[in-house]
């Protein structure tokens, strides 16, 4: 039987493909422009640049028509998904109050509010939408986002949606990407906000990675206020590796804006900013005087966990998400049998 369907499939493809033959004939014979045009012996035509990848132009993406297309898409449908997924609690806006107080004046002057930089660690592909919808609606009027250009800029329909309904711009996670660098610095000096993972990628096992110097370096050049930001949770509700989400709670939490003091280097800022997001996880599993406590001795548990391999990591992980809230989701209770 399932050798007569293959037969007539193979049957009904030749057809197919003898009808188009026949149909696109004339237009072969045209020449150009319905086929490629002809090259002169000797002439070496040059490859065609693939504008993808960190090349990839996302100006169009911030012309009025697209924005207007992309409040609607945060606001409506993105909205709702992050909310099913992740059940968000937010901290510490009230942290944050005096940069949005001065970011609504502007507004009402007609002006585009300061340049903020928001650095939270990185988990889950739903960090990017769990941070538009926890950041103030005047700071996500006018926001971008780096994404990697490896990953969401490798296709071009991925490109556009990127682009479109993340306003996400392409950074080259290879090469620290100066290109990327100085369009980045553009925007920020252009008004813009910028969500921004240090960490370059999403966790591997759930614990943190080290942050590079890439938040610091803009803050530095373009005077740039830093939200540090820690989300808690995203790793269980769909982390790397897991093929589709399992609802359930997450926790965004903001620390106080920070910039770079006089004199203090990238690096030194940059190992600053690390300290302030690790004191925020603390934070989300603790309290915050508790938190601040440890922070003022560096003695926060580290963002990155512990120096063991394996399962050991894995065993102080699930011992750390039973202490808060966050990445609960509903389970079957297990129950040692009885042997009795």
């Amino acid at each position: 039987m399932n050798g007569r369907l293959l037969d007539s499939a193979a049957r009904m493809a030749g057809r197919a493909e003898s009808v188009v033959r026949t149909v696109t004939l004339p237009l072969r014979a045209k020449g150009f422009p319905y086929r490629a045009p002809t090259v002169p012996h000797g002439v070496d035509v040059p490859e065609e640049r693939a504008m993808l990848g960190a090349e990839y132009d996302t100006g169009w993406a911030r012309a009025p028509l697209p924005s207007a297309v992309r409040s609607v898409v945060r606001e409506g449908p993105m909205r709702v998904v992050i909310e099913a997924l992740t059940r968000p609690e937010v901290l510490g806006r009230d942290r944050i109050a005096d940069l949005t107080r001065r970011a609504d004046d502007a507004t009402r002057d007609g002006d585009r509010p300061p340049a903020v930089i928001f650095v939270p660690n990185h988990h889950s592909h739903l960090d990017t939408g769990l941070m538009i919808r926890s950041i103030p609606r005047v700071f996500r009027r006018h926001l971008v986002v780096a994404a990697a250009a490896d990953y969401f800029f490798d296709a071009r329909w991925k490109a556009v949606m990127s682009a479109l309904t993340l306003n996400a711009v392409p950074i080259d996670r290879d090469s620290g990407g100066r290109k990327s660098a100085d369009l980045l610095k553009e925007l920020l000096d252009d008004g813009w906000s910028l969500v921004i993972y240090p960490e370059g990628g999403r966790s591997p096992d759930g614990w943190g990675q080290s942050f590079k110097g890439g938040a610091a370096y803009l803050a530095a050049r373009t005077g740039a206020t830093v939200v540090p930001a820690y989300i808690d949770g995203t790793d269980s509700v769909f982390g790397k590796g897991m093929k589709r989400p399992k609802p359930g709670r997450t926790r965004v939490v903001f620390g106080s804006p920070i910039r770079p003091d006089e004199g203090e280097n990238t690096r030194r800022f940059n190992a600053r900013i690390e300290a302030e997001v690790t004191a925020l996880a603390d934070e989300s599993t603790s309290d915050y005087w508790s938190a601040r406590r440890r922070r003022a001795t560096a003695a926060n548990p580290s963002l990155t966990g512990p120096d063991y391999n394996g399962w050991r990591r894995a065993w102080v992980l699930s011992e750390r998400r039973q202490l808060g809230i966050a990445g609960l989701r509903r389970r079957q209770k297990r129950r040692w049998p009885n042997l009795d």
